[in-house]
């Protein structure tokens, strides 16, 4: 004789962007509140610990190194709706770019991007991080090929509907 089942079914989470169908779909963001949304990426570049040096006493032959990977992780940010099909452009207030050297030959890069609007920045966080890291990478590659990238990640949202999110460590 076969039994039911008692346990509690769950719900499958939903993915905002596919339709009933199953096609990909923008979201229509035009019912929702706009609000102060922030977030908060970061990468780590691993390098040889010498790469590192020449990076931060300015040895690198082309250029400033984290000058211009913090431009380029901020234009990114501005243009991540043309990067990512389904994502919205947005009216950023501010995008920032922040490097910390560590031993060992390690450089993590953090994104911080904020938005008053109807949907979050967690993809241009993301792009701005992965943009300025790839330009340390380009920047660096003649001294260092074995540079790698990782980690990339969101550490922290805010605002919004699904509210605060941090990371745990």
């Amino acid at each position: 004789m076969a039994t039911r089942s008692t346990r509690k079914k769950t719900a499958k989470p939903k993915l905002s962007h596919i339709d009933a169908r199953g096609r990909a779909q923008m979201v229509d963001v035009g019912d929702k509140q706009v609000t102060e949304r922030v977030a908060v990426a970061g990468a780590t570049l691993v390098m040889k610990p010498a790469t590192l040096k020449l990076i931060q006493s300015g040895g690198i032959a082309k250029g400033e190194v984290l000058a211009v990977a913090r431009v380029a992780g901020i234009m990114a940010a501005k243009r991540t709706h043309e990067l990512i099909p389904m994502c919205h452009p947005l009216p950023i207030n501010v995008a920032g770019i922040e490097f910390a050297a560590r031993r060992g030959g390690k450089l993590d890069v953090r994104a911080t991007v904020k938005v008053s609007g109807k949907t979050g920045v967690e993809m241009e966080a993301l792009t701005a991080v992965t943009t300025a890291a790839l330009t340390v990478y380009d920047m660096c590659k003649a001294v260092d090929r074995e540079m790698t990238i990782s980690d990339v990640c969101l550490h922290e949202k805010s605002g919004g509907r699904s509210g605060h999110f941090r990371r745990k460590r």
